[in-house]
């Protein structure tokens, strides 16, 4: 009997180009591209950022979430803009409901709001409402009925997040990346940034913290059919304080399952507009042209032979 894999190991190359219609004088960027190291299930191998035109100089900063971030600018005439960014990436599959002692939610409710731990201190800004996600009642009563049955708070979140897959419809033409939570919960309808501010506004208003993760998601192609190289998904998905000793633990409420090896975080934040993968403004342009291509490939790595017997 073949036992599925403990790890996968990816390379993955995300490429991002502006066509401008008129010359751009002037670019002033921020990329959040770059894949993190998350002990235990997330190594970060190796990270290359390729920007043309080549800008002066490119300052690569932790932000406050600890994402790495590249800020450049480039301060000649151009017609395009393209970032290319090429990682690997080895993924671990970690199951913390194996863990022999899981918190409820009240006691990880109860941890928060006394600050028991320096892992609940800093935890518990993300409790509060965000630009993008608002504390409601409406959000907490939607939310209460699943968290009150449920034996411990991975079994909660669990629950919430199969509830919003099978109560939201997925579709990318209900919203657009401005559209406000509460529109999406309203909606019930939207793409995986909606579905995730709204579980988030649901764990805040019970008084959970959560966090927004942006990533990536292998697509697996049908049966008999090959791969499609540039096919795979920017993604977004929700990380839940889940207690001192088991820390933040991830679901995917579009995909109805805690994240397994098929997800690739890259950055955390308080909701999109943290980590928003390329942000800037430029001086120029007129009517602008974007394509984005990702692609998400595992590795086939050499098997380690031992000395011979």
């Amino acid at each position: 009997m073949n036992s599925m894999p403990r790890s996968v190991t990816y390379d993955i190359v995300h490429e991002t180009k502006y066509t401008y219609s008129e010359p751009v004088a002037v670019c002033l960027n921020q990329l959040r591209m770059r894949p993190q190291t998350r002990p235990p299930s997330v190594v970060c191998n190796q990270c290359n950022v390729t920007i043309e035109p080549a800008p002066a100089k490119v300052d690569t900063h932790p932000d406050y979430f600890g994402n790495v971030v590249d800020s450049f600018a480039i301060e000649s005439h151009h017609e395009s803009l393209m970032v290319k960014v090429t990682s690997q990436v080895q993924v671990s599959a970690v199951n913390p409901f194996d863990s022999p002692s899981i918190p409820t939610v009240a006691e990880v409710v109860h941890a928060i709001r006394t600050g028991q731990t320096e892992a609940d201190l800093f935890a518990k800004e993300y409790v509060f409402a965000s630009p993008r996600i608002p504390l409601a009642a409406h959000f907490a009563e939607y939310a209460r009925p699943i968290v009150n049955d449920a034996s411990s708070i991975l079994d909660a979140v669990l629950q919430l997040t199969k509830h919003i897959h099978n109560d939201f419809q997925y579709d990318s033409t209900a919203t657009d990346v401005t559209t406000t939570t509460q529109s999406a919960f309203e909606l019930k309808a939207g793409v995986c940034q909606d579905f995730s501010h709204v579980q988030i506004a649901c764990l805040r208003s019970l008084g959970l913290p959560a966090r927004y993760v942006s990533g990536y998601l292998r697509t697996l192609p049908p049966p008999g059919k090959p791969r499609l190289i540039g096919n795979d998904e920017s993604h977004a998905w929700i990380s839940v304080y889940a207690g001192e000793a088991l820390g933040w633990i991830d679901f995917d409420p579009t995909n109805a399952c805690q994240i397994g090896l098929d997800h690739i975080p890259v950055c955390v934040g308080r909701d999109y507009d943290d980590i928003s993968p390329m942000r800037g403004i430029v001086l120029g342009g007129g009517q602008t042209t974007l394509a984005v291509k990702v692609d998400v490939a595992p590795v086939e790595l050499p098997t380690e032979v031992g000395p011979p017997a």
